[in-house]
């Protein structure tokens, strides 16, 4: 057994097809195939079933490849340990962030960053809560930025900030004369919400006590951005909840715009790795440049509900 042949299965796996995994290695797929072959001589076992289209690990292979994904994680941690001093703000680093973060947050702080850190090369991917986590216990991500606590023991959360929730009201909705709003109060009708698989859907549904999509009687439609469920409320009727941040560059005065009473519901964002990530003064110094560009209410918030979606 060789780390090349882990190497090989853990690329198969994530591509789950032989030439895409061998590019991916800078192998050929003749090469990759004969390695995969020979381990699963040795371990006397079978790791993958190739009747399957696509490829798919067995269940004893899923165990090998898990194995194997915690070996290469050791050995790239202790390469890193090695070659560089934990403090040394270098390298390459793959970043995870939600979809109704990203926009909102990311171009605060990225310029100041990078200007002031310009060894470090960022990739950066905006996918769901769910894929960044699978992405980082299989070593695909770096760092996730994403709405916590996640209860995962594999992986360490460092808290960023607590981030509330507004209400985003049509003209002639209900909500709209209020000056604050009693969360436990919400109406039934006309809310819209964002699709299956985020988790500021399940956040708001929480928060409304409500687990269905209870939208216009005669519209039903599914979003994946906080951007076109504003524009439905300015274009058409009903109300969404929203996070702070996605209007504050709006309209300071907007009358759609209604904060909660206190304690205000939040979404508590933080920074997600691994439990074996080592690379504390990127955490450190990642984690100071998002604060310099935040609300300070986001970070001194005395009183407020934390909004969980797991």
């Amino acid at each position: 057994m060789t780390l090349q042949q882990l190497e090989y299965i853990v690329a198969l796996d994530t591509h789950r097809h032989f030439v895409n995994a061998a590019e991916s290695c800078f192998v050929t797929q003749p090469t990759l195939t004969l390695q995969i072959k020979k381990l699963e001589t040795e371990m006397g076992t079978q790791i993958f079933d190739r009747s399957k289209h696509p490829i798919a690990p067995t269940k004893t292979g899923e165990t090998v490849i898990e194995s194997a994904r915690q070996i290469l994680r050791e050995v790239n941690r202790l390469k890193e340990f090695v070659n560089t001093e934990k403090d040394d703000l270098s390298g390459t680093f793959r970043i995870g962030v939600i979809p109704t973060v990203a926009p909102y947050l990311m171009p605060l702080f990225l310029k100041s960053f990078t200007d002031a850190n310009p060894k470090i090369k960022l990739i950066i991917r905006e996918i769901e809560s769910e894929q960044i986590i699978q992405d980082i216990k299989n070593d695909l991500l770096d760092i996730g930025i994403l709405a916590t606590p996640l209860d995962e023991n594999s992986l360490r959360e460092v808290p960023l900030y607590n981030e509330p929730f507004l209400v985003y009201a049509a003209e002639h909705h209900p909500l709209y004369q209020e000056k604050e709003i009693d969360a436990t109060g919400l109406p039934v009708k006309g809310l819209w919400l964002l699709n299956q698989g985020h988790c500021l859907r399940n956040q708001v549904l929480n928060i409304c006590s409500q687990r269905r999509n209870a939208q216009n009687n005669n519209l039903s439609y599914e979003s994946g951005s906080i951007e076109t469920l504003k524009n439905l409320v300015r274009n058409h009727t009903g109300y969404t909840l929203v996070p702070e941040l996605a209007v504050r560059a709006d309209d300071q005065t907007d009358k759609r715009v209604i904060r909660f009473k206190q304690p205000e519901p939040t979404r508590e964002i933080s920074l997600v790795v691994h439990q074996s990530f080592n690379k504390e003064a990127l955490i450190e110094h990642f984690r100071a440049a998002i604060l310099s560009h935040i609300p300070d209410h986001f970070k001194k918030a005395k009183t407020f509900n934390r909004i969980k979606w797991r």
